[in-house]
């Protein structure tokens, strides 16, 4: 939201009160309090009459420091924020001097300008991060055309040469956020525009460090567009709350996020396999469905979870839980027969009852919906005809809505794919907590999905796995999360990187996306470079709208394409899940950006059509038909996973890739675990697998991590280089039947031995 009309002048009605000096400081314990005048305060006279702005600056853990804004402290109720279960008090040092009074909270401080002039100048040991400027705190009054009047707050950080922006949730807008306005409210409105189902209040820098607005209503964002060296977030109201985190990398930043907002519990190994969809609109029963997982097995295609849309249940009656007999007579039978087939089981959710549904008189009679003024249920016509919203701030309503996927769970369903949670109304509803909708709207979905994980967790342990939608901050502590609906063209898996990659950098360590798009039916080429892209995420689904995903109905290389990157998935399974076993204790996500990776190459700064899985590999999937690909790779050789051939980095490069191929670089120094099973992802990645070695420098260690599918790490060691021996050593944890790789010659097995010397 703009306040100003360019440098000099405001917008019409707009009434601006800037803080202007720091008039007096309290020292407490643990914060520093600043009565802030909005003029600079000559003489007794100037004390009269307001506004004045009172700034607390304090620590909810150690790295970050934490400014809350306020005008009026008793006027409005209580914000909501962004849920934070690591917020404590964490040790602060404090110094009170005569021209400023200083904060420390880890390696992080804050210097208050003491006198005329304002400024809040945030410091990562002597570096300066960013400052709160002249006219940056303001407090602003707004008339209308018709006389209504609005206040907001708003805080300007500053911006240096050169430094991008990034993150705000999951925005499939431009990558890097410079110049652009973000409005932080959930939307329903696909991939294709600047709304987002994960608003997330947070920005990432090149510089090394973050900003969190904790704010759960809307909060707009003017990054670098209202003023050029300026990101400004302003919220309707008399108060602002936000935390500076610092780095001094990303990784430190999303660190120290997560610790303060939660992070995402590990998913089970079998969520890494291949999803499969009855997709949307299309026809489908029980003989639909195990046609499509028959005719998986009889191609060698693996698959290891299937997923029944909304078509399971009734039309007119989302939802009641209840199978739609009519094409699933005996649902508790077809489960068993999947399973035994060896596959887990996914249904389609959402938070609305419809009006036709069983469960709605039961719902509304009880009071668990959202409520008009007057007392009674809000319905709506908008998706389910009729339809009302479950309110999880009833416990009884979460109960209820629990017990009717507790029936589901009893009869052999897995997970749950929690669609929804957007479309929830900002005005005219009473929640059963008396909480403001405003503030709810963009905390509903992570109500939802707290609702549905619990039960998950409850009924399933460590198995617990939702299929989310839409969430807000913190949301990662519920996973896994897709991108919502995309269009089946390169455009917009384009588009779906660059959003996977914005929640990713807010400490979302797992994230996914409709392979071969949503809507419409993809072409051939497009389907097959978007099944190397989805194998090549942390959670890979075949998922349409009103065409079926499964590849023979696309071509016959689709099926070959498939089988090719379902097998290269499961044998990075070592690999890939000692990086999820890590995302879940430092909160730095699987799949991340080029910058994050390499924060001090300024060639990855605005990179986003290539990404890493972890440190090790580089994937840059393919974006045209013609198969032609530029790509950028960092200082070193790196060395192509499936063909060998070695590239230096420091420099971008052209590659032309056949449907077998993409650029899948493997980084320098790297000792890649490659398990021996191809079938599926939940094996003993332990057993049998090889240590492959790229571009391991004369003289130097590179260690690697095996995980286990039981979510532990199964071994940990080194590999060495002397000349032409190399060196492994198990230091932790056993491998068995195990060997090394160099350049594809390799090793004898070792039975069970926790150390080797071999000269390649």
């Amino acid at each position: 939201m703009k306040f100003t009309d360019g440098q000099w002048m405001l917008q019409p009605g707009v009434t601006a009160h800037y803080a202007a000096e720091a008039y007096a400081v309290e020292v407490h314990d643990d914060a520093l309090v600043v009565l802030a005048t909005t003029r600079p305060i000559k003489h007794r006279g100037d004390t009269l009459q307001g506004p004045t702005l009172t700034v607390t600056l304090s620590s909810p853990i150690a790295g970050v420091i934490r400014v809350r804004v306020e005008h009026f402290s008793a006027s409005e109720a209580p914000r909501l924020g962004v849920p934070m279960p690591g917020a404590g008090r964490p040790h602060v040092q404090i110094e009170d001097t005569e021209t400023r009074a200083t904060l420390r909270s880890g390696g992080l401080s804050v210097d208050v300008r003491k006198g005329e002039g304002w400024g809040l100048t945030f410091r990562e040991g002597e570096r300066v991060l960013t400052r709160s400027d002249w006219r940056g705190l303001g407090y602003i009054q707004w008339a209308g055309a018709h006389g209504e009047k609005s206040s907001y707050v708003h805080e300007q950080l500053t911006l240096a040469v050169g430094e991008s922006v990034y993150g705000l949730g999951e925005r499939f807008t431009p990558w890097v956020k410079n110049g652009q306005v973000v409005e932080n409210v959930n939307k329903d409105g696909g991939t294709a525009c600047e709304q987002a189902y994960k608003s997330v209040p947070f920005y990432l820098t090149s510089r090394g460090y973050g900003v969190l607005v904790n704010e759960a209503g809307p909060v707009s964002f003017e990054v670098a567009s209202e003023k050029t060296t300026r990101v400004q977030f302003s919220r309707q109201g008399e108060s602002l709350d936000y935390c500076v985190i610092a780095g001094p990398t990303q990784k430190d930043v999303v660190q120290r996020l997560t610790a303060l907002t939660g992070r995402a519990p590990l998913p089970p190994a079998w969520t890494f396999g291949l999803w499969m969809t009855t997709s949307f609109t299309t026809q489908y029963d029980e003989a639909t469905a195990t046609h499509f997982i028959d005719e998986m097995k009889r191609r060698e295609l693996p698959l290891s979870v299937f997923h029944f849309d909304c078509f399971w249940m009734r039309e007119f009656q989302w939802c009641d839980f209840e199978w739609d007999r009519r094409g699933f007579p005996d649902p508790e039978g077809m489960l068993a027969r999947l399973h035994a087939k060896g596959l887990k089981i996914s249904l389609w959710i959402n938070p609305y009852i419809a009006q036709k549904s069983p469960l709605f008189a039961d719902g509304a009679a009880k009071g668990y919906f959202l409520k008009r003024p007057n007392g009674l249920t809000w319905q709506t016509d908008l998706w389910q005809p009729g339809m009302a919203i479950v309110d999880f701030t009833n416990p009884a309503a979460a109960a209820w809505y629990q017990g009717h996927l507790r029936r589901l769970l009893a009869m052999g369903v897995d997970c749950f794919k929690t669609d929804f949670g957007e479309r929830i109304p900002s005005e005219g509803v009473v929640y059963h907590d008396g909480a403001d909708p405003v503030e709810m709207h963009n905390l509903y979905a992570l109500k939802y999905n707290e609702v549905v994980f619990d039960l998950l967790r409850e009924v399933k342990g460590d198995e617990a796995v939702v299929f989310a939608r839409s969430t807000y901050a913190s949301g990662q502590r519920f996973p896994v999360h897709w991108g919502g609906d995309c269009w089946s063209n390169f455009e917009s898996m384009a588009e779906s990187l660059r959003g996977g990659l914005s929640l990713t950098s807010c400490g979302f360590a797992f994230w996914s996306h409709d392979i071969g798009g949503f809507e419409g039916n993809p072409p051939p080429a497009v389907y097959k470079r978007w099944l190397q892209f989805g194998l090549l995420s942390s959670h890979s689904r075949l998922h349409g709208s009103s065409s079926y995903r499964v590849p023979w109905l696309v071509d016959e290389e689709s099926c070959t394409v498939l089988q090719a990157f379902t097998r290269l998935k499961h044998r990075l399974m070592p690999y890939l899940y000692a990086k999820a076993i890590e995302a879940t204790e430092t909160g730095v996500p699987v799949m991340r950006s080029m910058v994050m990776e390499h924060p001090h190459d300024p060639g990855c700064t605005t990179l986003d059509r290539q990404y890493h899985l972890g440190e090790s590999l580089l994937v840059a999937p393919v974006f045209t038909d013609s198969g032609e690909v530029d790509f950028y790779l960092p200082e070193g050789s790196w060395t192509h996973l499936l063909t060998g051939d070695v590239k230096a980095g420091g420099r971008w490069h052209r590659e032309t890739h056949d449907f077998l191929g993409l650029p899948l670089y493997v980084a320098p120094n790297t000792v890649l675990p490659w398990g021996a099973e191809t079938e599926r992802p939940d094996y003993d990645y332990a057993q049998g697998v090889t240590l492959r070695v790229f571009a391991l420098a004369d003289g130097a260690t590179a260690p690697f991590a095996v995980a286990s599918p039981d979510g532990r790490i199964a071994a940990r060691g080194t590999v060495s280089r002397q000349g032409r021996r190399y060196t492994a050593s198990v230091t932790e944890g056993a491998l068995h039947q195990w060997r090394l790789d160099v350049d594809g010659r390799r090793s004898p097995v070792q039975a069970a031995s926790t150390s080797l010397s071999w000269d390649d």
